[in-house]
């Protein structure tokens, strides 16, 4: 037996039944130990210890108290990554209340409909965004505490130790995620789903002290998780506060400056990382562990970094309502393009329409056994109805399409919803979009069912150029023969569209939907 059939065969969850993630997270360090290296985009750097953040987030705690906040309130933040930030996020569960962390990226609308939602007790922000949250005091929002670093809100409070005695089960987490159709719903996690996020220990084997960055947002699953997670095992996080959108040069020279070793990146980021040339020469790196999530990894990006840096980067897989459901680990095969094996702990099958595991290499959706790992939500705020159709049944289902090979490695097709069935023939997305990708003249691809009067459907791949390419037919052509040879003659894009830049979600990931929607217009005007 191997160590990956060991790790599935002995796993056991272990979950106390009082459990609170500030505790688990902040307050057991020592106190002289490092637990941050903060820099801005301006080269303004802060390094601080485990006890300059447990008393930043024991005053955000009293702060909190001060201002009302009691235990099962939300608490939201929009706010950049700071100390300051990390210390409101740990205030906020040394208080028993529920966090909510928003982009700065959500548009206002985004940001209303979070705020009537759920409804929180205060919203703690910035003085470059007050503004554009004081129409929802009083009426969404009980109150706005600005905090800007030397303004005062945390300066003078007490530095008490403030605790929590929460069950594993109590509320902690609030995290808005967009369907298909309607408006964001909130996935309510509790304390205890920090202790399913396992690929720390598995994917990035995080050691005691050693500096960690993630690049993900603190506002996402997949950038609060990044966060806590090695910090529970005893991480130094090296933060980047960003002026604006991502800088691929500003990133790979941060990580080179401070000598981070273990990484969580996103597939977006690392595309455009790979228009550096000689990235590896230009930034050395002393990377021990890379991992990426969010969206599916293409080959090429595996195989880029590998040139450049000499490490294969680990994809695991996972959504917001519960990841990660798979992985690759540094110390089994990674076969490129797979999004790896399930996570000891996780059942994960892939089944069909009727929850029946399909043969293997059928096609079907990854399912996850309900309620069967510390990560399962409590269901969604102020919606038991879809909370009970989501995560009321035997199986949790992701909606992503993908088929499972004879040694159990996960290959992903594209979200359920965004399967082609062209002349007959089932397509997977995913599929297509990587050998777009292997062209060199394609940075980015999104292909999408087209309407066409013969075959019902026809694959049409949506093209964005690398730098140095002109857009024209011969090139159309080219890519188009470049795909058929290596993936098939029924499932290469018999449209190809050049386009300046892809619809995208705020966490970088392709929006098909708003492209197959466009296509079913096209046709119905035409």
């Amino acid at each position: 037996m191997g160590r990956y059939e060991e790790l599935r065969a002995q796993h056991e969850w272990h979950v106390p039944e009082r459990y609170n993630i500030a505790q688990d997270v902040c307050d057991k360090h020592p106190r002289e130990k490092l637990a941050m290296v903060w820099e801005r985009f301006d080269g303004q750097r802060r390094d601080l210890t485990w006890g300059e953040l447990q008393d930043l987030a024991n005053q955000a705690a009293h702060v909190l108290a001060d201002h009302g906040v009691d235990p099962g309130e939300r608490v939201a933040v929009v706010l950049p990554p700071t100390p300051e930030t990390a210390a409101i996020f740990f205030g906020a569960w040394k208080r028993g209340a529920i966090l909510l962390s928003m982009s700065v990226l959500y548009g206002d609308d985004g940001i209303a409909h979070r705020l009537k939602d759920s409804r929180p007790r205060v919203l703690v922000t910035n003085k470059a965004n007050a503004e554009r949250f004081r129409q929802h005091v009083g009426e969404t929002v009980g109150e706005l505490l600005v905090i800007d670093e030397g303004d005062g809100l945390l300066t003078g409070a007490s530095t008490d130790l403030m605790s929590y005695d929460s069950a594993a089960d109590d509320p902690a987490q609030l995290y808005y995620t967009s369907g298909t159709t309607g408006l964001a719903k909130g996935i309510v996690h509790a304390h205890r789903y920090l202790l399913a996020h396992n690929e720390f220990e598995l994917c990035h084997e995080v050691q005691d002290g050693e500096r960690f960055h993630g690049m993900g947002e603190w506002a996402w699953a997949a950038g609060i998780a990044p966060l806590l997670g090695p910090w529970r095992l005893g991480a130094v996080q090296v933060v980047l506060q960003r002026e604006g959108g991502f800088d691929p040069e500003g990133q790979l020279s941060f990580l080179s400056r401070h000598e981070v070793t273990n990484v969580f990146t996103t597939p977006t980021a690392m595309r455009s990382m790979m228009a550096i040339e000689n990235a590896g020469t230009k930034y050395p790196c002393s990377f021990r562990r890379v991992c990426s999530a969010g969206e599916p990894l293409n080959p090429e990006a595996i195989r880029w970094f590998r040139e450049q840096y000499g490490l294969t980067v680990l994809d695991y897989y996972g959504l917001t309502e519960s990841y990660p459901l798979a992985a690759n680990f540094p110390w089994q095969e990674v076969r490129e393009g797979s999004m790896g094996l399930p996570m000891p702990g996780w059942d994960v099958r892939i089944l069909d329409e009727d929850e029946n595991e399909v043969t293997r290499g059928e096609r079907g959706e990854i399912c996850l056994r309900a309620r069967s790992n510390p990560h399962y939500p409590l269901g969604y705020w102020n919606n038991d109805e879809a909370a009970a159709e989501t995560f009321g049944g035997d199986w949790f289902h992701t909606k992503d399409a993908a088929t499972q090979d004879e040694d159990g490695y996960i290959w992903y097709a594209g979200r359920a919803d965004d399967v082609i069935i062209a002349a007959g023939y089932r397509i997977g997305p995913f599929e297509v979009e990587s050998a777009c990708i292997e062209h060199p003249a394609v940075r980015e691809a999104a292909a999408v069912a087209s309407p066409d009067e013969r075959r019902g459907f026809v694959v049409k791949a949506f093209i964005v150029l690398a730098e140095g390419h002109e857009p024209t037919d011969d090139l159309a052509g080219e890519i188009k023969a470049f795909v058929r040879d290596r993936l098939s003659a029924y499932a290469y894009p018999r449209r190809i569209e050049f386009v300046e830049d892809l619809p995208k979600t705020l966490t970088g990931k392709i929006r098909r939907i708003e492209l197959r929607e466009r296509e079913a217009e096209n046709a119905q005007s035409a």
